[in-house]
């Protein structure tokens, strides 16, 4: 069985990502990372679904970006809310839209680097990442151009590529597809959303943290609930 390093943060988009390296035959090692975000609740879902898909191994790696700052997600940074309650009203992103606060200075390319140390150490050619170019924020490493970079620099710079042992493909199997198409997928894949997190600022509750449903996170997981024609678990929407 080949073995895949999986990006897996909780979410929606990365569960489901999950769930395709598990259908395409992968043995799974999910990595996840507690970087110093505004919350954890992602952390406790991975750990579920890593168990859930029989991950052969589950890493989660500790580093703080609140020491460096630049987001909304890792500093003092307020999250922008859109301020829109209608469940109708229509989410059309700008064309070319502005980066939001909320993009973490590098964060894909940190990810992804531990992604492949991990993936050279275990001789795994294979890297799964929930990038999504379709219904996303804004973010410049979400891109296929970006990934494509990624992949290239990945072969040129690890010892087992430059010896000819492994060739490194980075796969996005979520990056052309709506959130709707991806809600489809994950749930064809046996995905329980209910154990999945997209909120970037919840409520706090006396048992459990409540999804804000104004931040642009909220939205685009309302929205493409709204599209598949599928409830979400979560009852927010």
């Amino acid at each position: 069985m080949k073995r895949a390093v999986v990006l897996l943060s909780g979410g929606l988009d990365s569960t489901t990502t999950l769930a395709v390296a598990k259908a395409e035959g992968f043995e799974l090692y999910a990595l996840s990372f507690d970087y110093g975000q505004r919350h954890k609740t992602e952390l406790d879902l991975a750990r579920g679904n890593a168990e859930k898909f029989a991950a052969k191994k589950h890493l989660i790696i500790n580093f703080d970006l609140r020491e460096i700052g630049g987001s909304a997600l890792t500093s003092d940074i307020e999250v922008p809310k859109s301020g829109v309650s209608n469940k109708d009203q229509p989410l059309t992103p700008n064309p070319q839209p502005s980066i939001p606060v909320t993009y973490v200075p590098a964060r894909n390319t940190i990810f992804l680097s531990f992604a492949l140390a991990w993936a050279e150490t275990l001789e795994a050619g294979d890297i799964f990442i929930g990038a999504n170019a379709v219904d996303y924020s804004g973010y410049p490493d979400c891109r296929p151009e970006y990934i494509q970079a990624f992949e290239y620099m990945a072969n040129l710079a690890t010892k087992i590529s430059v010896e000819g042992k492994v060739k490194f493909k980075i796969h996005t199997p979520l990056i052309r597809l709506t959130k709707a198409e991806i809600i489809r997928m994950g749930t064809s894949l046996g995905v329980d959303y209910s154990f999945t997190w997209s909120c970037y600022d919840p409520i706090p509750g006396p048992q459990s943290p409540t999804p804000c449903m104004k931040c642009d996170s909220c939205m685009l997981r309302a929205k493409g609930f709204r599209e598949a024609g599928i409830k979400d678990p979560l009852g927010v929407d």
